[in-house]
């Protein structure tokens, strides 16, 4: 009788396991799914305003999307690596960026 009860014992504490496993899991794709999108957004908003602009630093896209020094630097430098701007400068103060000009 004790072997019976220890074993719907374990296969309900399993069961509520996997449960709690899967919830997490589709927890996170849907939070991954969005900070996708936001990026997508954010790397749109970008080069719209290079259409508008010459150039733009770091700084502006701080502003422009109200996120942080790092966040800015990734977006630019994917949309760098993505072959859509290019950096002109080294580094600090004197770095922006312009639409790549294909040809």
């Amino acid at each position: 009788m004790d072997k019976i009860i220890i074993f719907i014992v374990g296969v309900l504490v399993g069961g509520f396991l996997v449960w709690v496993i899967k919830r997490r899991k589709s927890g996170f794709a849907a939070f991954n799914l969005k900070r996708q999108q936001a990026k997508k957004e954010g790397k749109k908003k970008i080069l719209k305003l290079l259409k508008d602009k010459t150039s733009i630093s770091n700084n502006d896209v701080e502003r422009l999307l109200s996120v942080s020094d790092a966040t800015a630097t990734n977006y630019l430098q994917e949309l760098e690596n993505e072959g859509k701007i290019v950096q002109i400068g080294k580094t600090g103060r004197s770095v922006s960026y312009s639409l790549k000009i294909n040809g």
